[in-house]
């Protein structure tokens, strides 16, 4: 008996239905048309418009809008045009369409307060693209620029999203609108979030909801929400906390790898040898050099390859250096052993005329040395600490040289050959081992591995003609402090300096914690001249 009344009520929803898509055509059309116009305020009205409707036929134009490459042609004829500039699309119909007279068409000039409203609408219409690393781009977005209006889309978006990295960020930028709620429940869900998964570029809401007023009134009028907030900080500092020192801790253990790969050389030319090497320093210059050539010639001859020109520097350096050093020892050093301040000037002239001759053939500005594809980017280790994969493969690297030393050291002839000199020149010379050539060839060891330290550098930083000035000092530091002449003191002089130079710079600076560090050097020395480890090697009897 009702069924006809039912089906007149379908009929008028059915017709109501129409007649409202009927309505939001026109205004969809007129919006996107709006975006074409000469007047920046018309466009304006034309995103937010385009922002209330939410659909995501808009997403193209937006983002031509954006890259400009959003043309009108004056009147109702809105055309996308590609990178290349060759052809249009029709930006209402989604069609191609040929333009006779492209050079007529205007492009919509846009300024930074168009840019801050396009972003956040490109973003929530790109919640909806399959690829992960869109939502993720346009999750990040949002959680930078919450507005009001993206609620919704990010509710909805929030149902059906199922990569965690996106979720957490969406999550994030609702709990940050959230906190702006009129609901005290949305206000203290948003607390919690934010204390559970926010940083520290929220703790600045959260500890505005905690302000008094000269009245004693707080910003936040629920208590429940005002403690909400209270532990949302505590949470956020104690994660901070826990974060920076895993960061100064990671690292300093990359600096101390540096440090490492600079020292490991003097300490062979120094601890040894008692040669005082000056030029250590430009060692690790001329190896960086060597990877910038390697480079050059890889882009020039070797384009495909160029991912794998660190496979050739390595050697290179090392050759390259080691033969310097060994012309060095030949030319000067050999003349100057059992006097250390004359070897300290020597060597500082001879630092000097390497230093004039790479501005002779480079210039005097850095250069810059490109990473290989696969040393890009990093590893998160923890929310906020991104440790580079260049300074990963550094430690590494660090790691493998100073196994590589130990076992030329101790499980070669020319290791044996060396400790024979080191411990007993004379008896050595007795037995008919060749002093002078184990001489050069272990000052030319120290020299090449300077210049792998080199090949490090270059990674990490610009390459410049001063490039090992910065490193000498410290090396010297590292060499003293772990015991002249002993490999394991090195490493544990390297690793301690490193790291307690990057839990100081934060607190002091890099030079006052530099100072403290050289100031906590001499008192140990004073202590213990030693060093860590005990002075044993040719360097004793000086």
């Amino acid at each position: 008996m009702k069924l006809p009344g039912f089906v007149a009520m379908l009929i008028v929803m059915a017709l109501t239905g129409v007649e409202a898509l009927a309505g939001e055509a026109p205004d969809f059309d007129d919006a996107l048309r709006g975006l074409g116009s000469k007047s920046r305020t018309t466009i304006l009205q034309s995103i937010e418009k385009l922002s209330e409707l939410s659909d995501p036929r808009s997403l193209s134009a937006l983002e031509a809008l954006l890259d400009k490459r959003l043309r009108s042609d004056g009147s109702a004829g809105l055309f996308i045009v590609d990178d290349a500039g060759e052809s249009f699309v029709d930006a209402l119909s989604g069609e191609g369409v040929r333009v006779d007279a492209p050079d007529s068409l205007t492009t919509p000039r846009i300024n930074n307060r168009v840019r801050r409203s396009l972003k956040p609408l490109i973003a929530r219409l790109r919640l909806r693209n399959p690829d992960v690393s869109i939502r993720l781009a346009a999750a990040t977005e949002l959680l930078n620029r919450p507005s009001v209006d993206a609620v919704a889309s990010i509710r909805v978006a929030l149902e059906d999203e199922s990569d965690q990295e996106v979720r957490d960020a969406l999550e994030v930028a609702l709990a940050r609108i959230d906190l702006t709620s009129d609901d005290p429940k949305l206000r203290m869900q948003a607390a919690e979030v934010l204390g559970e998964r926010g940083d520290r570029n929220h703790e600045v809401e959260l500890k505005a909801l905690l302000v008094e007023d000269e009245e004693g009134q707080f910003a936040e009028p629920d208590p429940a929400v005002r403690e909400a907030a209270r532990s949302a900080v505590e949470k956020i500092q104690r994660a901070a906390f826990l974060s920076d020192m895993a960061a100064h801790f990671l690292y300093g253990l990359s600096l101390a790898s540096i440090l490492l790969l600079a020292a490991l050389g003097l300490a062979i030319t120094f601890g040894l040898m008692g040669v005082i090497n000056m030029a250590h320093g430009e060692m690790l210059m001329v190896g960086a050099y060597t990877t910038y050539v390697i480079v050059g010639l890889f882009e020039t001859h070797l384009p495909d390859l160029l991912d794998a020109y660190i496979l050739v520097a390595i050697p290179s350096a090392f050759i390259v250096c080691g033969c310097i050093g060994m012309a060095m020892e030949r030319g000067v050093i050999r003349f100057l052993y059992g006097r250390p301040l004359e070897t300290l000037l020597a060597t500082w002239g001879i630092s000097l005329i390497l230093i004039q001759t790479v501005r002779l053939m480079f210039g005097a500005q850095n250069v810059e040395v490109a990473n290989p594809a696969w040393l890009s980017g990093g590893y998160e280790i923890f929310r906020g600490v991104v440790l580079p994969w260049s300074r990963i493969c550094i430690v590494i690297f660090a790691g493998l040289t100073v196994t590589g030393v130990w076992l030329v050291l101790q499980r070669t002839p020319l290791g044996l050959n060396v400790r024979a000199v080191t411990q007993n020149r004379e008896m050595a010379a007795s037995l008919g081992i060749a002093t002078s050539r184990v001489d050069m060839w272990t000052f030319g060891l120290g020299s090449a591995i300077a210049g792998l330290g080199g090949v490090a550098l270059s990674q990490i930083g610009n390459v410049g003609p001063e490039l090992g000035q910065s490193y000498i000092v410290d090396s010297f530091m590292v060499v003293v402090l772990g015991g002249v002449g002993k490999l394991a003191g090195t490493v544990t002089a390297a690793l301690g300096l490193g790291v307690v130079n990057k839990f100081l710079e934060p607190v002091s600076g890099a030079v006052l914690g530099k100072i403290f560090v050289l100031g906590f050097l001499i008192l140990f020395i004073q202590r213990r001249p030693q060093g860590i480890f005990a002075l044993k090697g040719r360097a004793a009897e000086i």
